[in-house]
This record gives structure tokens, C-alpha cells and sequence, in this order.
């Protein structure tokens, strides 16, 4: 996983915005530029799946940040990653809001009763895909209560799963290091699945330090507030000014 040193042009931040901060508040901009830019510039990680990484945590469907996926995604081809990659990151991302369920489903069985959930729950039937999940390590416990109350429906979520973890794209530590990022992002924060993918992380052969420059790229993430508002801010600056001279 580990590469040689890499010093892109931007990394997480848009173009201009770290001269516009530097220009408002220099120390406070060198500051923020190291840490962000630390896992660009380490070399733990390949440049490549730096930017799949910072990828996976703008595409996700707690996040659907549109330009910075775009510019993630261009920075990861000119890396070396495939559009199958990229491909694969995006249905990560889609399937993540499977944790929806992971957070009502034990709570629908607990405040409606054993009783009412065997009354509602879906028809048994046979579950391939749940089985083939079972069989690749890949069942997670938090799914076992939407499982008990549909079945069915569980085993068509867990075909997009399957889908996705026997495809091949990314190799076993690949796949776990994404879906540390995936569920450790600021827009997501999910514990569960956090711990359970940085416990596979370790088994699959990542080290402490791929691990933590995963969460860095997730903290990166923060500069998007900068990239968004640095430019609003000096847009409307020069609107109240312009408008005060006018009046």
C-alpha cells in the first residue's frame, strides 16, 4: 500500500481557496494546510488510493458532495485508479444507507414487541445471498433484526453486497480500509460498522498507520467548508461594500 512521496497541487481543496485563506490568515492557513494535506504528502498510502479514499467520503450518500467527488475522481484516474473502482466506490456509497435499518429495525422490535413483529414479519423464504454474505465473513449481528422482520427484502439488499465484496475490484484489505472511510466520515460517523471494518482492516493485513491516514483523509474533509465558503464569503463582502459606496 505504501508509496513514494507525492506532493499534488491541491489535494482536498479547490483551486485558489488556500491562497484566498492565506491571504486572510496566514498562520492559521499553514496550520490547516498540514493536516489536511498530510496524507497526500505522507506516502503511507498510494496517491491512488489516497484519492479513492477522499472519493469514497464525497460520493456517499451522507455526503453527495458533487465537486469535490468530481475532483477527487479526476485526481484518482490521473493516479492510476479504474473507472471499475470508481464504479465500485459509488454502489459502496449507495449501500451504506443500509444503516438506516441497522439503527430502527432493533428499535422497532424493542417498542413493538415480540408479538407485533412476528405479526408483521415478511413470509420465510430461501435467502442465498444472505448465506453466500454468511459464508464470506461479510454478516454483520446489526442486521440480524430487519432480518427477522423481512427476509426477503434483507437478502435483495444483500445481493447488492455480494455484489460488490466477491466482485474482485478491490482486494480484501482495499475493500476494508474504503469501508473504514465510508462509515468513520463526518457525515456519517457510524461506530458499528467503524470498529468492525478497522477489526477486519487489521485481519486482512492493514497496519496502524494505513488505518489512521484513512481518518485523516476523513478529517480533510473539513476543508470543504473552507472550498464553500471562502468564496461566498468574499463574493458577499464585496456586494455590502459596493453597495455601502453606493449609498
Amino acid at each position: 500500500m505504501s508509496g513514494t512521496e507525492h506532493n499534488p497541487s491541491f489535494g482536498p481543496w479547490s483551486e485558489g481557496v488556500r491562497e484566498m485563506l492565506s491571504e486572510r490568515d496566514a498562520v492559521w492557513a499553514s496550520a490547516i494546510e498540514t493536516t489536511s494535506l498530510s496524507s497526500w504528502r505522507s506516502g503511507i498510502l498510494s496517491p491512488r488510493f489516497v484519492e479513492l479514499v477522499a472519493v469514497a467520503v464525497n460520493v456517499a450518500v451522507t455526503s453527495l458532495d458533487a465537486d469535490a467527488t468530481r475532483r477527487h475522481m479526476r485526481a484518482a484516474l490521473a493516479a492510476g485508479a479504474s473507472e471499475a473502482e470508481l464504479f465500485t466506490l459509488i454502489k459502496m456509497g449507495t449501500v451504506m444507507a443500509l444503516h438506516s435499518a441497522s439503527l430502527g429495525a432493533p428499535i422497532l422490535i424493542e417498542e413493538a414487541g415480540a408479538e407485533a413483529v412476528d405479526a408483521a414479519a415478511s413470509p420465510a423464504g430461501t435467502t442465498p445471498f444472505t448465506d453466500r454474505m454468511k459464508a464470506m465473513g461479510q454478516w454483520n449481528t446489526a442486521w440480524d433484526p430487519f432480518f427477522a422482520l423481512d427476509p426477503l427484502w434483507t437478502d435483495a439488499v444483500m445481493a447488492t453486497g455480494v455484489g460488490i465484496y466477491a466482485s474482485g475490484v478491490f482486494d480484501p484489505k482495499e475493500t476494508e480500509l474504503l469501508s473504514i472511510a465510508f462509515d468513520a466520515s463526518i457525515t456519517h460517523m457510524y461506530a458499528p460498522g467503524t470498529r468492525r471494518h478497522i477489526r477486519g482492516a487489521l485481519a486482512a493485513g492493514a497496519t496502524v498507520s494505513e488505518i489512521m491516514e484513512v481518518l485523516k483523509i476523513c478529517v480533510s474533509r473539513g476543508v470543504e467548508s473552507l472550498n464553500l465558503g471562502l468564496p461566498i464569503l468574499a463574493e458577499e463582502v464585496a456586494r455590502a461594500r459596493k453597495s455601502a459606496g453606493r449609498s
